[in-house]
């Protein structure tokens, strides 16, 4: 447990060298690694998405491939394809960027929907199928998106079922006033990203992962969970709520998130901290809903308000029996 949350802690200081002022977000990111989830950095241009996610990358041993998504892109181009060789006049199979280790798709709804339905088997399934044959993705296999949400010329909005596809879905938003002047002085003459360095190894990380499905979570914790996402599916704003994957990465991110603490189980706190993150991007808003700004973030505050922790209800003393006279 100490040597999992360690090789995690390498990795979110190596990467605060570059990313400033943005811990949480960060540790959201390692916590969506140690989980094997995939990661959606969806925020306004200039802030850092892509980088986060090359630091990421660089901080770790593995291999490392970036696909710019755009409208022309083809799913082949993702995938792979199988090429005839003259010489052995067979066909031979030459893969494409998603079957490396780690896999950044910068500006992900500027690809078509057939484009972008390439990543659907790798992400779930963790193997791509090209002309009948199926290969699978090395180990470990993170794939991290990023998108703009303000820009929609051009652009494709993820359908449902790749958003599920997603763990979690962070978003950095602009750093503290004494952050960006830090900024400024940090890449005066070089960026930070080109001084850091390869902090642990692959088989650290599958470590580490697999040191996270140790970690202990309580039946009242487990409810807590269920109960939370059975609320976001009632909720009279809500068209379609979360779907079982989203209880299932609230369960495994409350465990990653125990272990960076040095616990062994998880607790509501944890479920607290990242129900926003982990369920918010499953939700469709109503039509009517939408019309009256209600988002998503709004709609997980109010159900984390609403909805008690199982075992923490207020217990009534008995009043002590009346003496005799």
């Amino acid at each position: 447990m100490n040597q999992a949350q360690a090789t995690a802690r390498k990795v979110m200081d190596n990467v605060e060298k570059v990313i400033v002022g943005k811990h949480e977000v960060i540790e959201l990111a390692v916590i969506c690694l140690l989980c094997q989830g995939h990661l959606l950095i969806e925020d306004v241009p200039g802030v850092g998405k892509t980088m986060l996610a090359k630091s990421i990358a660089k901080s770790i041993g593995c291999t490392f491939k970036r696909i710019q998504f755009t409208p022309d892109l083809l799913p082949s181009d993702v995938t792979g394809v199988s090429v005839f060789n003259q010489k052995t006049r067979q066909f031979e199979f030459r893969p494409g960027p998603v079957l490396s280790q780690i896999v950044l798709t910068d500006e992900i709804n500027r690809a078509t929907p057939k484009t972008q339905s390439a990543l659907l088997e790798a992400m779930e399934e963790r193997q791509v199928t090209v002309d009948g044959i199926t290969y699978p993705t090395p180990r470990p296999f993170l794939v991290i998106a990023t998108q703009n949400p303000i820009e929609y010329e051009g652009t494709f909005p993820l359908p449902e079922a790749q958003l599920d596809r997603f763990l979690m879905r962070i978003r950095l938003g602009h750093p503290a006033p004494a952050d960006e002047i830090t900024i400024l002085e940090a890449q005066q003459y070089q960026h930070p990203i080109e001084k850091i360095d390869q902090v642990i190894t692959a088989e650290e990380v599958l470590q580490a992962q697999e040191e996270v499905k140790k970690v202990y979570v309580d039946a009242l914790v487990k409810e807590y969970i269920v109960e939370l996402v059975n609320a976001s599916r009632k909720h009279p704003d809500v068209y379609l709520g979360a779907s079982p994957r989203g209880s299932l990465a609230l369960f495994k991110t409350a465990q990653a998130r125990a272990l960076l603490d040095g616990r062994d189980y998880a607790t509501p706190d944890d479920i607290k901290a990242l129900a926003e993150p982990t369920l918010a991007h499953r939700l469709i808003i109503s039509p009517a809903a939408r019309i009256k700004n209600v988002d998503q973030r709004s709609i997980i505050e109010e159900l984390l308000h609403s909805v008690p922790v199982p075992g923490a209800r207020v217990r009534v003393r008995a009043s002590p029996p009346e003496k005799a006279s």
